[in-house]
């Protein structure tokens, strides 16, 4: 059942001040980008770094805003005459109002929630989950990668009558996890892993480990922590905290509760038999990829928490579709396989996708590789380690775009690549002028970068 929250309770939970309009309007369908408002939405004006959004209510207005939550702003009343429908009120911090009210939202509904972090893998893992969900829950889920203290909440308020939601957490700095949880206030926590994202802001993946370990601070009474038994760091998290939460593992390691055995993977799905319970459970993924093989074992580990029949859950992830620019296979122009996978990239996630191309039964194996971006210090050893990883795979030919990306290319050839199959390039441009003159029918590329890259220029190129 919907459980409307409205302007009235900005104003008698936030503090908020009503200028013009209706308290009675829903606090719904919220747009923080005048760029994409539509109309009949609320316009919710945050202020940045750099500028305040808060200015822009008059195009807001003129787009068709029937509301607009502002924050220090002066406001010019001869335009505000001349919508005297919209409903106008300030507040003192728009992005606190937001999470305000979506933990008050929150609060209304006595419904699961599973929440989800890790270094790697948490959107295509949220996605798997919220396909099983399906089986036995109407879900709302992060639609992309709202996975921050405003996408979050905005996730949360647009909450109707699910009966069960899925939510992405993601962050890079202490205390950012923390204030999502105690918006989201789940029901199973799951930490996918603990890799090297976001380690040059944090330091160590000892300190990653701690502010994933944030989701527990907002975890509900009774609750479950779903993780992964195969990460160094979670397992010896386990070994310690086991005996104060509910826990289930996952993995492909001897000891997971979830354990996945007899892997079969192929260029567009996957095999692997869980073993749960002592009982085996044939599971067919319509992806490749072993860390694809990894989600499916955590749905199944959410799917046994929230006591869906496991028969049930595997049919959850026979459906399972994976989000735009994470590990989707195109064909190129001339035939060849195309893997863009160039949503955002650190040294887990692309190790992953170079172990993925390197099993494929093509010819030859291309990857075109970018820099990974928010690694600080750690930088330049961790793009040499993508070269490691690079040369071991014996990759055919490789192609690095961008400066941090050139240690990709330095450090596969001093592990044995020839030099002759090196490329190094400034621009997309020159990538693709590359692939153009070198593709063939029966090739494999990967495509792996950093989001700000924008790899898809490259996808939409050759395909």
């Amino acid at each position: 059942m919907d459980k409307k929250v409205t302007i009235k309770d900005l104003i008698q939970k936030c503090n908020a001040k009503l200028i013009q309009g209706d308290e009675n309007l829903p606090f719904e369908n919220l747009c923080k980008d005048t760029r994409e408002l539509m109309p009949g939405q609320i316009y919710l004006g945050i202020q940045g770094e750099k500028f305040n959004g808060s200015t822009l209510y008059k195009e807001a207005l003129e787009k068709g805003a029937i509301a607009c939550i502002l924050e220090n702003v002066e406001l010019n009343y001869e335009i505000l005459k001349k919508y005297p429908n919209a409903t106008i009120v300030l507040a003192e911090n728009t992005v606190k109002l937001l999470q305000d009210m979506a933990k008050y939202k929150r609060s209304l509904y006595n419904i699961p929630v599973v929440a989800i972090t890790g270094s790697v893998g948490k959107t295509s893992t949220k996605d798997m989950v919220a396909s099983v969900l399906t089986q036995k829950y109407k879900v709302l889920k992060t639609k992309g990668n709202y996975n921050n203290e405003i996408g979050l909440p905005l996730t949360v308020l647009s909450l109707k009558n699910e009966e069960a939601m899925v939510l992405e957490m993601g962050m890079n700095s202490f205390g950012e996890i923390s204030v999502l949880t105690d918006i989201a206030k789940p029901d199973i926590a799951v930490i996918t892993n603990i890799g090297t994202a976001h380690i040059g802001m944090l330091g160590s993946r000892e300190n990653i480990l701690k502010a994933k370990m944030e989701i527990l601070e907002g975890l509900k009474p009774n609750g479950t922590v779903v993780i992964n038994y195969d990460n160094d760091l979670l397992k010896k998290w386990y070994e310690r905290e086991k005996d104060k939460y509910i826990v289930i593992t996952y993995g492909l390691q001897k000891g997971s509760d979830i354990l996945g055995e007899n892997i079969e993977l192929k260029e567009n799905r996957s095999y692997c038999e869980a073993k749960i319970n002592s009982k085996i459970y044939s599971v067919n993924i319509p992806v490749g990829g072993e860390h694809f093989v990894q989600n499916s074992l955590c749905a199944l580990a959410v799917a046994t928490a929230l006591n869906i029949p496991i028969e049930d859950a595997i049919k959850g992830i026979a459906k399972f579709e994976l989000t735009k620019k994470r590990m989707e296979i195109r064909k190129s122009k001339i035939g060849a396989t195309v893997i863009n996978d160039s949503y955002n990239a650190n040294y887990d996630s692309v190790k992953a996708a170079l172990d993925y191309l390197e099993k494929l039964p093509n010819k030859r194996k291309i990857a075109v590789l970018g820099d990974m971006l928010e690694l600080g210090e750690y930088s330049k050893k961790l793009h040499e380690d993508v070269g490691e990883v690079v040369a071991l795979n014996k990759i055919n030919l490789l192609i690095c775009v961008g400066n941090e990306a050139k240690n990709i290319a330095k450090k596969a050839e001093e592990k044995g690549m020839e030099k002759e199959s090196i490329f190094l390039c400034n621009t997309n441009d020159e990538a693709i002028k590359i692939l153009n003159e070198n593709l063939n029918c029966d090739d494999a590329v990967l495509l792996k970068a950093s989001n700000s890259l924008n790899f898809t220029q490259i996808c939409e190129e050759i395909c």
